[in-house]
């Protein structure tokens, strides 16, 4: 069995798995760049998984107290990693529509769900109360994520309309998962 991982956060001190984490990595002409896939080469710099967290790390320049060198960080930076995480939610999910790996539509998700072959349900944020409620009498025992709004599912699966995922067991259901879980605990947190 491997060994978790883990890093030390620069804004709060804690350590924490590496899934816990953001991590970054200063760039050879000294620019801080996301590293959400943890393949680039360099320095690495971790923070917690949280807006807020990244916010302040980044107004009291704790990257850069951390390295004691300078970096180049954009203005808007916190805005380009919220849209990162928010984008790679949403490409996971195309990913598991390509691979079949998922169903749209209240009638298909109720349908997998009580055929028991679904390993959690993606809700658009702005659904109504009245189906909201009959989703989750079915879905008791499953997961149900509320991100993404329906104009970001139909945009995701060039549909209209787009209330109801349902993401299938598979291999591709954990990626799918991490992905819009590590976007929704940064909004959260």
């Amino acid at each position: 069995m491997e060994k978790e991982l883990q890093r030390k956060c620069v804004a709060t001190g804690q350590i924490k798995s590496q899934d816990e984490l953001l991590r970054f990595v200063k760039t050879p002409d000294s620019r801080l760049v996301p590293d959400f896939n943890k393949k680039l080469e360099g320095r690495g710099l971790y923070v917690s998984n949280s807006k807020t967290t990244l916010k302040a790390a980044l107004d009291k320049n704790l990257f850069i107290k951390s390295i004691h060198v300078f970096l180049k960080i954009p203005e808007d930076f916190l805005d380009q990693v919220e849209h990162l995480l928010y984008q790679r939610g949403l490409d996971a999910l195309n990913l598991a529509r390509k691979a079949g790996a998922l169903v749209t539509g209240f009638e298909k998700v109720k349908t997998n769900i009580l055929k028991n072959k679904v390993a959690f349900v993606i809700e658009a944020a702005d659904s109504a109360d009245d189906s909201s409620h009959k989703i989750a009498s079915i879905a008791k025992n499953l997961e149900t994520l509320k991100v993404y709004n329906s104009q970001d599912l139909d945009v995701a699966f060039n549909k209209e309309s787009t209330v109801y995922v349902a993401v299938l067991k598979s291999n591709i259901a954990d990626m799918v998962y991490k992905n819009i879980k590590r976007y929704q605990t940064f909004l959260e947190n």
